[in-house]
């Protein structure tokens, strides 16, 4: 009776543990509402790693049907991140897609890319989108804001590179996110992995 006891006694614990660890878990590292697996992804577009790894995300995110869910994180050393960050929310604020499109531009671009440039290619991107650029983007510092916001939402969770990607799991019964630290070679692996609740 009593090992019985301790038993349930172990178990309810336990159950209390992982439930309560699923609770602490910082909300920028859970799957969007009603999708049990996603990616998330913490960029700097002047990041030449991010630029490479930006097309196995996309791929993983494709052959999985998984979300994933981009925030920037530009870096202090790098010189026109912040300010295409702001533009890339101002794409977003057109549509969600438009965004995606701008910074996947931007990764294709990066090398050409310099401050003194880099409106140019954001004009020609809204060119060919058929999307109006003004000439002052954010003139109430609302798109700067948001990328204050998910810079401060890294900085939370000590993030300290670019890219910083990980895998965020809704299952109770595995670990809530696990970071991804050689995308190239892990992704998929780890994708099957948190699917089987490892």
């Amino acid at each position: 009776m009593i090992k019985t006891f301790s038993r349930f006694a172990f178990a309810a614990v336990l159950l209390a543990s992982l439930v309560s660890a699923q609770d602490a878990v910082n909300p920028a590292l859970r799957p969007p509402k009603g999708t049990p697996l996603a990616i998330v992804v913490f960029e700097d577009l002047q990041c030449p790693q991010c630029k490479r790894e930006a097309p196995v995300v996309a791929q993983a995110a494709k052959t999985y049907k998984i979300p994933v869910v981009r925030h920037d994180f530009p870096l202090p050393m790098h010189n026109w991140s912040y300010q295409a960050a702001v533009i890339a929310h101002y794409f977003d604020s057109r549509s969600k897609q438009l965004g995606i499109d701008f910074r996947d531009y931007i990764f294709q671009h990066q090398p050409e890319i310099f401050p003194t440039n880099l409106q140019q290619f954001a004009q020609k991107f809204a060119t060919d989108h058929k999307v109006d650029l003004p000439f002052v983007v954010d003139p109430q510092g609302k798109f700067a804001a948001e990328v204050n916001a998910e810079r401060d939402l890294g900085k939370a969770i000590h993030l300290d590179h670019t890219p910083t990607i990980y895998i965020v799991s809704n299952n109770p019964k595995g670990r809530p996110f696990v970071e991804v630290k050689e995308p190239s070679s892990e992704l998929f692996q780890m994708i099957d992995a948190m699917k089987r609740g490892e």
